[in-house]
């Protein structure tokens, strides 16, 4: 497999272009504080849920490498989690909200940015892959940043609103929902239920609802996340953080990926994804859980706006990596 400058730049450009826009339209042309709001709400409890439902129930897997895929992703990221922990008392000494900020920043990823670049890059087979990177790596990272936040944040959240944060999250219900209807498709039940006169059409129909549900997804997500970006303000200690953040997402969870990926022989489409789903910029939605459950809010936005930028330059760098394996 060998990615070209002009498939990279076909896959990034539209990328870059819709989060552009997503920011002329707040900063330029004034949509409203609260029409983004609603927008994102939109976006992120029925449009994204929709998609990883069509994308993981449509999928074909067939010669993709999904169990080495699947543990090297599982593998890095709780090794990334492991690893900031570590360092927490170099981090962020005393300040426990804003070691929280930081995590996120490390280890949460943007399901928009991946998804519409796999999907560029790779077309079927990188939508497939990238809804797998989902379904492995979104219950990780929320039981993970939750976890810490319930640990290090502002008293807000104790240890009960775990399982609860967790279990309620839109996008790993969908990721559960999509694997299962997935599996049962598969089944002889399933493909009997699919030929049946009528359930067969009620299902073909509901099928097609989801898909173009989900099919609004991507740009709606990232025009969001450009209204979302704001001028990182603060003084010296924020710049210091932003640098911690960055050096886990762009540095230590992509190499950790890699080196998995090497030990475990994960190669071709499976490995480009599995690293570009570990080095692109973390999620927009760190911020709102920050926010709920006692993190650094402020610190949160200002990392999420530097490494959305960073990412024009990380990713493109990655991806080569990637195809290298």
């Amino acid at each position: 497999m060998k990615l070209e400058v002009a498939t990279l730049t076909t896959a990034l450009l539209p990328t870059a272009v819709l989060i552009g826009l997503g920011w002329a339209l707040r900063s330029r042309f004034r949509f409203t504080e609260v029409f983004w709001r609603d927008l994102e709400r939109l976006a992120y409890f029925v449009l994204l849920p929709a998609l990883f439902v069509s994308g993981l129930a449509r999928a074909d897997f067939t010669g993709l490498q999904v169990g080495r895929m699947a543990l090297v992703l599982a593998l890095s990221s709780v090794a990334a989690a492991a690893l900031v922990w570590l360092l927490r008392r170099w981090i962020a000494p005393g300040d426990g909200p804003a070691f929280t900020s930081v995590f996120q920043g490390g280890i949460r990823f943007n399901n928009y940015i991946g998804l519409v670049v796999a999907t560029a890059l790779l077309g079927a087979d990188g939508l497939a892959l990238a809804a797998l990177s989902n379904a492995v790596l979104v219950p990780l990272v929320n039981i993970t940043s939750t976890l810490t936040l319930a640990r290090h944040g502002q008293g807000q959240a104790g240890w009960s609103r775990v399982p609860r944060e967790v279990l309620s999250n839109p996008l790993v219900l969908a990721c559960a929902a999509g694997m299962a209807v997935h599996l049962v498709g598969a089944t002889a039940t399933g493909e009997a239920a699919v030929r049946a006169p009528v359930l067969g059409e009620l299902l073909a129909g509901l099928g097609e609802l989801v898909l173009i549900l989900g099919g609004a997804a991507l740009p709606i997500g990232l025009l969001c996340v450009g209204a979302g970006l704001r001028r990182p303000k603060g003084t010296r200690e924020t710049a210091r953080l932003i640098g911690w953040s960055m050096a886990f997402r762009f540095l230590a969870v992509p190499a950790l990926a890699t080196g998995v990926a090497l030990a475990l022989g994960l190669s071709g489409p499976a490995a480009v994804v599995a690293v570009l789903f570990q080095s692109i910029p973390t999620a927009s939605s760190a911020y709102v859980l920050a926010r709920r459950l006692g993190g650094d809010a402020p610190l949160m936005a200002a990392i999420i706006a530097v490494q959305t930028f960073a990412g024009a330059v990380t990713i493109p760098l990655w991806l080569l990596v990637g195809q290298a394996l």
